[in-house]
């Protein structure tokens, strides 16, 4: 990171849904929108998803906060092991925030009992394959998307095995 701050990983809080919804749309505005077409590009309807979204997985929400204040969020889905959001707010990415972020939410979802995690991008969003990628997620299936077939979109779910950490312990491990 450019910064000399330090990031702290904690649950979000129902105080802060609307600026993770924020963050969302944000990064979804940046990074994902051009992509799009149709009623999936819409504005208005994302903002209203992402809404809805932070407030319904809230409880399986953890948020990267630098300085005081949020900056980004992952989202687990109950009862499998899928993340359906990841965000890191536009000006902070390639800071490693979302490597943090996906790697927490790994180890969560490893500790709770699961051998693997899923997640889906759109295959046009190339950094965002590539990011996965380089964390170790492989690419299973190419799926088309789109309300009844109008404007469809093309996905890629990719997946990762977890597995219970293995290495050595450091000097600040044993404190």
């Amino acid at each position: 990171m450019t910064t000399t701050s330090e990031v702290l990983m904690r649950k979000a809080v129902a105080s802060e849904a609307e600026r993770l919804a924020e963050i969302g749309y944000l990064a979804w505005d940046r990074d994902l929108r051009p992509f799009l077409s149709g009623e999936a590009a819409s504005r208005q309807i994302e903002r209203r998803r992402l809404g809805a979204a932070v407030h319904e997985l809230l409880d399986r929400t953890i948020v990267a906060e630098l300085d005081g204040m949020a900056v980004g969020w992952c989202a687990r889905a109950r009862a499998r092991a899928y993340i359906p959001y990841l965000f890191v707010t536009p000006v902070l990415q390639n800071q490693g925030i979302g490597t943090l972020l996906l790697r927490r939410m790994e180890s969560f979802l490893e500790l709770a009992g699961a051998d693997h995690v899923q997640l889906d991008t759109l295959s046009d969003n190339v950094r965002a394959v590539n990011f996965y990628q380089h964390l170790g997620y492989r690419i299973l299936v190419l799926k088309r998307e789109g309300p009844g077939g109008h404007d469809p979109q093309t996905s890629i779910r990719l997946e990762k095995s977890l597995s219970p950490y293995r290495g050595p312990v450091t000097d600040k491990e044993q404190e």
